[in-house]
């Protein structure tokens, strides 16, 4: 395939525009570079995708997310609005998570894909929790992302808020999904060893998801988004959240730690001696009201610290809006993140995570040899777009409904804002449908 008449924004290091450029697609990669005049005289059999002056770029990648949030959209929280963190886990997302049975864990993943699709997020990290449907649930999620034609790397959350059983249970489903990928390598699926957080892990447990770990693999853990997790692990171990995962074996370079919103200094020097990755989550920490994560100091300590949506919206870019906006209003200081670090934690920290999850594959930058991962958006910038400023066009122009094609390994999911691989009227049908089942049962589950 080759794709004429485009704009494109690379995401090298350095960064390129290139005007009135196009891009030749082989075996789903990108081979070959150039004008599109050069390119079509030299390809003259090649299927051709006119672009039409669009601005072609690398698709987003979303560092820590969670399908399983699915069906709390429009949810009503029985009594009064709870009054903290603590009190949302218990009140929404606990019992929510034991509404989910298969179907609902396959419907979950289902409808964050299709938005995932229509807003050009084409790698996604997701960190799944159904304690009354674990076995066989990562499969599940992955059947949905090998339909939907995205990436996707999956953990399943150990917790021992259900019992020593079900946290036996989640260590299993972290393993065998590990295994199955081994076995059989998908070139669009990988997985993490997912860990809720510190607060609902024992010392015991955490041992033995530390003994389970498949060797040259990562955990996911929660840490540190509320200071109870903090206070929680101080009681237990007599040490900070990070200090005790540390010594529990669940840092290193593979592992994603999301949040750390209350993390001191010595916890973030851990977490770069580590080679951990830090995920933030802009929207979802003010949503909760947990406090602004440190993360320019992160940042500044060499801590690579990427962008995630915690179960919001797949439209990565109203992740950067809302990253660049909070750490100033918290900070009553307009320079405070600055748009090249938020620009440093979507765009280049995200692939480079995404990379090392997916060895075998280029992504997040259009160069040759990379995967042809790539969205179309129609942006008509008045002012003009350079290597300098595209952050600041993303921050302040660009929308999510400017994207108008998506493609994942030379594959269109979506054409000319037409889904081609998931069906949104099928899925959001049935997913109205069930729907009920799972409120009922979540309210059975706050009242329990």
């Amino acid at each position: 395939m080759l794709i004429t008449n485009a704009n494109l924004i690379t995401w090298e290091t350095p960064n390129r525009v290139l005007a009135n450029a196009a891009i030749l697609i082989e075996g789903g990669r990108i081979k070959e570079i150039g004008t599109t005049k050069a390119l079509t005289k030299k390809h003259p059999k090649a299927k051709t995708t006119d672009a039409d002056g669009q601005y072609v770029m690398p698709g987003g990648i979303c560092a820590h997310t969670h399908f399983y949030s699915a069906f709390s959209r429009g949810l009503g929280i029985p009594g009064a609005a709870p009054k903290d963190f603590p009190e949302i886990l218990e009140k929404l997302w606990w019992p929510l998570d034991r509404a989910l049975d298969a179907e609902g864990v396959r419907y979950s993943a289902l409808l964050c894909l299709v938005d995932a699709v229509k807003h050009g997020t084409t790698t996604l990290f997701d960190h799944h929790a159904s304690p009354n449907a674990i076995d066989g649930s990562l499969d599940i999620i992955a059947d949905a992302i090998d339909k939907s034609g995205l990436r996707g790397a999956l953990c399943y959350e150990v917790t021992d808020r259900g019992g020593a059983g079900k946290a036996n249970a989640g260590i299993e489903e972290n393993v065998r999904f590990m295994r199955r990928l081994a076995a059989n390598p998908h070139p669009r699926l990988a997985a993490a060893f997912g860990l809720h957080a510190s607060l609902t892990l024992s010392g015991a447990t955490l041992q033995a998801c530390a003994a389970a770990l498949p060797e040259g693999t990562g955990f996911h853990v929660h840490a540190a988004e509320h200071d109870s997790d903090e206070y929680d692990s101080l009681q237990k171990s007599n040490m900070r959240v990070v200090d005790r995962l540390h010594n529990h074996g669940i840092l290193n370079p593979k592992t994603i730690v999301a949040h750390g919103v209350h993390f001191d200094a010595r916890e973030m020097e851990i977490l770069k001696e580590s080679g951990a990755w830090l995920s933030h989550q802009p929207r979802s920490n003010m949503n909760n009201g947990v406090g602004v994560a440190p993360v320019e100091s992160m940042l500044r300590m060499g801590i690579k610290v990427c962008l995630g949506n915690d179960g919001f919206t797949n439209s990565m870019w109203d992740d950067w809006k809302a990253a660049y906006l909070l750490h100033k209003v918290e900070h009553r200081d307009p320079r405070r993140m600055n748009g090249y670090d938020v620009q440093q934690m979507a765009a280049y920290n995200n692939a480079a995570l995404a990379q090392a999850y997916f060895p075998e594959t280029s992504l997040g930058q259009l160069a040759v040899g990379a995967a042809a991962d790539l969205i179309f958006v129609d942006y008509q910038p008045f002012t003009p777009l350079t290597e300098g400023n595209v952050a600041w066009h993303i921050l302040f122009g660009f929308q999510q409904s400017m994207v108008t094609s998506t493609m994942v390994a030379g594959k269109f999911l979506m054409k000319d804002r037409q889904l081609l691989t998931l069906d949104e009227a099928e899925i959001t049908a049935r997913a109205r449908e069930i729907a009920p089942r799972i409120w009922s049962k979540y309210e059975e589950n706050v009242k329990a």
